[in-house]
C-alpha cells in the first residue's frame, strides 16, 4: 500500500487488492477464506502481520489465522481471547470510522488480558505519525446488515501490524482496511453459508430417510440467507425461469416473490451484460453483473451458480446465489477516479492523458511509403522486410490486429493544408506564480480551479483537457486544422485571461499556448514534448509586459 502523502494509488496496487478481494470470495473452505482473508492483508495493504480472530459460538474469539511470520503464527493460532477482553479492546483507543487503534500510550493496559498478541521489538518513535512496535490496529468484521441499516453481529477482528511504510495509515489506507473488512466479513459470512448448504447437499443425496430433515435444513439456509438466492429451472422449454427466491433477493430488486417468479435472470440482466450471464455456464457458473430493480435501475451483483437434484433420479434445478457488490464495485469506481484524476481540479492527470493519447497512435509512422507494391489479385499492399513478406489480405492475422487501425495524421506545412488532425494545446499560465507569491496557495488553488473550468466549458464534447501538474495543462482536440487550432488558442486564452475573483479579490493571469500535432509513428512523449517547444516558443516571442492579462 503506498504512502498516504502521494495524490494518487498506482493502478497496480488497486489490481492486487481486487485480485485478493476476489481470491476471498473463490476460496473453497471456510478455513482457505481465513486464511486468504489474513494473506491478503499482507500482500495488498502494506502491513507485515496480520491475524484472524474469529468468534465461536461460546462468543469468545480463536485465532483462526495468521500471517506474515511463521514462529507468531505457531504461537498463538488456536488459542482463544474472552469476548469481554475484545469487547474493552474494541471500546478504546482512537475510532476511525469502525476501525479501531490503540497506540502505544495507552496499550500498556492490554498486557494483562486474555487476549493472544504478539510482541515486536523496535525504537521509539521519531516523529507523530511514525507507527510504534506497542500500537495497536484492529478492524471488525460484521456480518451485512438490512439495506442502509446498522451492522450486523460481529464475527470476528482483523488485527494488523507492522506497516511497511513504518507510519500510521492515512485516509486513504484506512478507508481500504475498512473496506477490505468488509468484503472480508461476507466472504466469511459465505464460505460459511455454503458450508452449510453443502453439508445440506451431501444429506440430500447420502440419506433417503432423513430427507425431510435435510428439505428444512434447506429450506432455512435458503430462507434466512444473507445473501440473495433463487432456484430455477434447469433444461427443457422453461430453462433459467424462476420458481423460488428468497426474501434477501425480493429485497434487493425490490420486486415480491409472486413477480419474480414470471422472470427468469435473463429477463432482468442489463443490456449490456447478457453476453456475460450466457459465458456463465450452468454448473458452477459465477459472473458480475447488473440485475434489473422494480424502479428501473440496476445493481450490481456477484452471481454464483450451483446445481441442486430434487431426488437421486429426479429432476434438477438451478440454485443461484445473488450478492450485492454494488458498494465494492462503487468503491472501485472511485479509486480508479482517483488514480487517473488531478485531485484538485477533477481533470485527467498526466497518466491519464498520456494513455488516451497514446491509444490513438501506432507504431507505425507513414503506412504508405512502408509498403511494398500492391498484390494485383487482392488490391491490398503486401508487406515485404528482408525477404520475409507479411500478408495484409483480408483474412489474415496481420490485417485483423493491424490494418483497421485508422492511422492518426497531421496537417503538413504552416499553412493550412484542408487536414484535419489531432491538436496537441500545450497551455502554461503567466504570472501564477506572483499569485502564489502575493496571496498563498489556497488562492492559487482557486485561480486552477477556475482556469480547469473555464477550460473544459470552452471545449467541444469529447475533447479532452487534463492538468498536467502545476500551472500547466493540456487539451486534445481531433478533427482540427491548423486555422481551427489557432483559433481555439486564441478563444481559450480569451476565457482564461478574463478576471478571476477569489476572496473579494480580482486576479488576473495569462496563458500562453504552444500547438503540437500527433501523429502515429510519435510517442505520447514525443507529441507532449513537441507542444510544449512551441509554447516556449511562443511565450519568448511575446514581450514580456504582454504575458499577462492586465
Amino acid at each position: 500500500m503506498e504512502s498516504e502523502s502521494e495524490p494518487y494509488v498506482r493502478l497496480a496496487s488497486l489490481r492486487q487488492l481486487h485480485q485478493v478481494m476476489a481470491d476471498m470470495n473463490t476460496a473453497r473452505s471456510l478455513a482457505d477464506t481465513l486464511q486468504t482473508v489474513a494473506d491478503g492483508v499482507v500482500q495488498a495493504l502494506g502491513y507485515e502481520l496480520a491475524c484472524v480472530n474469529l468468534v465461536r459460538p461460546d462468543g469468545d474469539l480463536v485465532v483462526a489465522a495468521f500471517a506474515g511470520n511463521a514462529a507468531a503464527e505457531a504461537l498463538i493460532t488456536g488459542r482463544v481471547g474472552s469476548r469481554d477482553s475484545w469487547e474493552r479492546r474494541l471500546a478504546m483507543g482512537e475510532h476511525w470510522g469502525d476501525l479501531v487503534f490503540i497506540p502505544h500510550t495507552e496499550g500498556w493496559v492490554l498486557d494483562d488480558d486474555d487476549v493472544p498478541q504478539w510482541y515486536t521489538d523496535g525504537p521509539a518513535p521519531r516523529f507523530e505519525d511514525e507507527w510504534h512496535p506497542s500500537d495497536r490496529l484492529f478492524a471488525p468484521m460484521f456480518t451485512p446488515g438490512p439495506p442502509g441499516g446498522v451492522s450486523g453481529e460481529l464475527i470476528g477482528v482483523l488485527s494488523v501490524d507492522r506497516p511497511r511504510n513504518g507510519r500510521r495509515p492515512g485516509a486513504w489506507g484506512r478507508e481500504a482496511l475498512q473496506m477490505y473488512a468488509f468484503q472480508a466479513a461476507i466472504a466469511i459470512s459465505n464460505a460459511r453459508l455454503r458450508a452449510n448448504m453443502q453439508r445440506a447437499l451431501v444429506r440430500l443425496e447420502r440419506e433417503q430417510q432423513a430427507l425431510r430433515a435435510s428439505e428444512e435444513s434447506f429450506r432455512q439456509a435458503f430462507e434466512y440467507a444473507p445473501s440473495g438466492m433463487a432456484i430455477a429451472e434447469m433444461g427443457g422449454d422453461q430453462h433459467g425461469r424462476i420458481l423460488r427466491t428468497n426474501d434477501a433477493l425480493c429485497r434487493l430488486l425490490g420486486r415480491p416473490a409472486s413477480a419474480m417468479r414470471r422472470y427468469s435472470f435473463s429477463d432482468l440482466v442489463h443490456p449490456e451484460d447478457i453476453g456475460t450471464l450466457l459465458r456463465t455456464s450452468a454448473e458452477g457458473g459465477r459472473a458480475e453483473l447488473r440485475l434489473g430493480r422494480r424502479d428501473g435501475t440496476y445493481i450490481w451483483v456477484h452471481l454464483r451458480n450451483s446445481v441442486v437434484a430434487d431426488a437421486a433420479d429426479g429432476p434438477r434445478f438451478l440454485l443461484t446465489h445473488v450478492e450485492d457488490i454494488e458498494e465494492r464495485k462503487r468503491r472501485e469506481l472511485q479509486l480508479a477516479h482517483r488514480a487517473s484524476h488531478d485531485a484538485l481540479t477533477g481533470l485527467p492527470n498526466s497518466a491519464e492523458l498520456r494513455s488516451r493519447l497514446a491509444s490513438r497512435l501506432c507504431r507505425r509512422a507513414d503506412h504508405a511509403s512502408a509498403l511494398e507494391p500492391v498484390d494485383a489479385a487482392y488490391s491490398h499492399p503486401v508487406f515485404d522486410t528482408g525477404g520475409h513478406g507479411f500478408d495484409f489480405r483480408p483474412g489474415t492475422e496481420a490485417y485483423d490486429n493491424y490494418d483497421h487501425h485508422v492511422h492518426t495524421v497531421a496537417p503538413e506545412g504552416e499553412h493550412d493544408d484542408g487536414t484535419k488532425g489531432l491538436a496537441v494545446l500545450f497551455c502554461d499560465l503567466d504570472g501564477f506564480k506572483s499569485i502564489n507569491d502575493r496571496f498563498g496557495h489556497n488562492s492559487g488553488d482557486a485561480v486552477l480551479i477556475e482556469v480547469a473550468r473555464r477550460l473544459s466549458r470552452a471545449v467541444r464534447d469529447g475533447d479532452t483537457v487534463a492538468r498536467l501538474g502545476g500551472d500547466e495543462f493540456v487539451v486534445l482536440a481531433d478533427g482540427l486544422g491548423r486555422a481551427d487550432a489557432q483559433d481555439l488558442a486564441v478563444r481559450l486564452r480569451n476565457e482564461i485571461i478574463q478576471p478571476i475573483r477569489v476572496d473579494g479579490r480580482a486576479m488576473r493571469v495569462g496563458a500562453s499556448f504552444g500547438i503540437g500535432w500527433a501523429h502515429c509513428g510519435m510517442t505520447a512523449d514525443e507529441v507532449l514534448k513537441s507542444a510544449d517547444e512551441r509554447m516556449y516558443v511562443e511565450k519568448r516571442s511575446r514581450p514580456k509586459q504582454h504575458r499577462r492579462a492586465g
